[in-house]
């Protein structure tokens, strides 16, 4: 799996099971809810940076980022 699909579902996940939505992520990161959502979507190559910030927002970290998904969570929705 490619590792921007990789974030991508891992980035949801997290999101998901913390019960935020994309623009209260959007607000922590100070971006704007669409750059989240091309994120989850595997359409951004965060830097090694970017991926620290984006784990404290969530309250994960950059491992949780860039693990392999157990199970393919792009297609759930919540």
């Amino acid at each position: 799996m490619d590792i921007r699909m990789v974030i991508a579902a891992n980035a949801r996940a997290l999101r998901l099971a913390k019960g935020l939505t994309q623009a209260q992520v959007a607000q922590r990161l100070g971006v704007d809810r669409a750059h989240v959502s091309a994120l989850e979507m595997g359409q951004r190559n965060p830097t090694a940076v970017s991926l620290w910030e984006i784990a404290q927002a969530l309250g994960a970290t950059v491992s949780d980022l860039v693990a392999e998904p157990k199970e393919d969570t792009r297609e759930k929705d919540g």
